[in-house]
């Protein structure tokens, strides 16, 4: 991932750190499949090992930060390398965050479980359209932060709009549906808090996205118009 340094030492602990970033975004994609499962199987068992799996994405980060800490600390990295050690701190909360949008899938999946039948008529089968998206752009920025793939992380950013287009396009059916039978009331706004925990996950890979431009380009591209990003990329 990094450049060569004088220091081997340096560039194993970096490889180290990388790696370890790559095994909680494993661990991580496997709570969205995990979270998908169980709302397309309205499966309460599985939603309980999404939420038992958050205890360690959530020490992970812990751990990865502390790793950081001690590396900053002892080596006092500068330029491309700081940028790194940098990115790879906001790439693990990002992370973390995504396995809170996994965690928030499973609790309702066991809250719609525990209403029972209402669900049924709804399109909850709709939404995994929407989570296989965002699980695709969750690995695929994983891949380009491996690689630090600027392009790679253009097209991240880029397809980022149709998550939004799924996401906005369900909402208008649940609302449909809880003006034609208000019973649904209660399983749709369920359904909504899923329908954005995966839009959220969309975000949090395009977040990580544009931290692979910052550690290549050096330009923070956050807030920024796709133009801008173009133009930093050229």
């Amino acid at each position: 991932m990094a450049d060569k340094h004088l220091s081997t030492q340096f560039d194993s602990e970096l490889n180290s750190l990388s790696s370890r970033v790559m095994e909680m975004g494993g661990l991580v994609e496997s709570q969205i499949r995990q979270a998908t499962y169980a709302i397309g199987a309205f499966n309460a068992d599985v939603a309980r090992q999404v939420i038992e799996t958050e205890d360690r994405v959530n020490q992970m980060e812990v751990e990865i930060d502390r790793e950081l800490s001690s590396v900053i600390a002892r080596r006092q990295p500068t330029a491309r390398d700081l940028r790194l050690l940098m990115a790879i701190s906001k790439t693990t909360a990002n992370l973390e965050r995504v396995g809170d949008e996994a965690r928030r899938i499973a609790r309702m999946v066991l809250s719609i479980v525990d209403k029972g039948g209402a669900v049924r008529a709804l399109p909850a089968s709709e939404l995994q359209v929407a989570a296989d998206l965002a699980s695709a752009q969750l690995r695929k920025v994983l891949d380009a932060f491996a690689r630090l793939d600027t392009a790679a992380a253009l097209a991240i950013m880029k397809g980022d709009h149709l998550l939004d287009k799924e996401f906005d396009g369900f909402v208008r059916k649940l609302i449909t549906y809880m003006m034609e039978d208000p019973r649904t009331i209660s399983s749709s706004l369920d359904l909504l808090f899923v329908a954005k925990a995966i839009e959220r996950i969309g975000d949090h890979a395009t977040n990580i996205a544009e931290f692979i431009i910052y550690v290549v380009k050096g330009a923070d591209v956050r807030h920024s118009s796709m133009e801008h990003i173009e133009s930093t990329l050229k």
